[in-house]
């Protein structure tokens, strides 16, 4: 099945990767690394692209060259019951195990608390959580309308937000490149 794809097409499901692979982590960690890297952040930040963007990447080309139409298709390769063990312990971790209380979490750290008070009770949290994953699921209700929330409107909001805080860094620094911090390199982040 050869079917000619529009190059408007193309870019809105390359922005819709863009958003799913470029979330709250790699805009928290990236400059967690380079701060604690200092003078050598430019070696941080390769490894950081090489792992984070290259291995990503390599993966969903690997996935649409294979011909396979899902995840567990592709993994029964090595065995049937391999195909569906693999499949159900990578769906849970991407999903309620981690990436799910995680994704909620970090939104809450970064885009509410700051503007509570210190002593904002964990409800907050809870109430936050409720309406973010409600508007979640709002916006998922129909898988067919994804690729096109995601890539013609949260995408480009997220941009647009990124480039003003590359902007807004980048003509108002924190402060100057330091020493690296001791030991970033020795050891593992986390």
């Amino acid at each position: 099945m050869s079917k000619k794809v529009s190059a408007s097409y193309i870019i809105i499901i390359g922005l819709m990767l863009f958003a799913l692979f470029f979330g709250a982590g790699n805009l928290i960690f990236p400059p967690m690394l380079g701060q604690m890297a200092g003078k050598n952040v430019w070696v941080a930040n390769a490894g950081f692209l090489v792992t984070g963007v290259g291995l990503p990447l390599l993966a969903i080309t690997a996935f649409v060259f294979s011909g396979k139409q899902n995840l567990q298709s592709l993994a029964s390769r090595v065995h049937p019951v391999f195909g569906i063990v693999f499949t159900t312990i990578l769906y849970l971790a991407i999903g309620p195990f981690f990436a799910i209380p995680r994704s909620g979490n970090v939104s809450f750290e970064i885009g509410v608390k700051p503007f509570l008070s210190n002593d904002a009770s964990p409800v907050s949290l809870i109430i936050f959580t409720i309406l973010f994953f409600a508007l979640a699921c709002l916006l998922s209700l129909n898988p067919s309308k994804i690729i096109d929330i995601v890539g013609k409107f949260l995408t480009p909001i997220k941009l647009t937000f990124i480039g003003l805080l590359v902007v807004v860094a980048l003509i108002r620094p924190i402060g100057t490149i330091q020493a690296p911090s001791k030991g970033y390199n020795i050891t593992s982040v986390f």
